[in-house]
């Protein structure tokens, strides 16, 4: 045998600190809240694992949103956007359906549309 303080406890029987029921003391297991050991001892069907969800705000969280010194984006006029096909040219339809008037600078847009007729036969 060993110094120890304590029995060994290999016949000791227990309660749920949750649900009462009486259980070896061996197969009882420690509930651990908020990371913190809570002292309570609970059987396997009573036992859950540690919430992620309750530790919101124990660490500090960093998600800056704005940039410290910006600048303007100057590379829509310096991509030649004056209808020369610069690389931000925009279209704003596919062709045949709508096209980009150079001398106006706005996108055209035209289509074109029948209708017929349509035979329904139930017997």
């Amino acid at each position: 045998m060993g110094n120890s303080k304590y029995s060994s406890g290999k016949h000791s029987i227990s309660e749920c600190d949750r649900c009462g029921f009486r259980y070896k003391l061996k197969q009882l297991k420690r509930l651990v809240i908020k990371t913190r050991n809570v002292d309570i001892l609970v059987c396997r069907e009573c036992w859950e694992p540690d919430q992620p969800q309750l530790q919101l705000g124990m660490y500090p969280v960093d998600d800056p949103q704005a940039v410290q010194n910006p600048r303007p984006d100057n590379s829509y006029y310096a991509a030649g956007n004056d209808g020369a096909g610069g690389s931000r040219e925009l279209y704003w339809g596919w062709n045949p359906v709508g096209y980009y008037n150079y001398t106006t600078g706005f996108n055209v847009t035209s289509g074109q549309a029948s209708v017929g007729t349509v035979t329904v036969i139930t017997s």
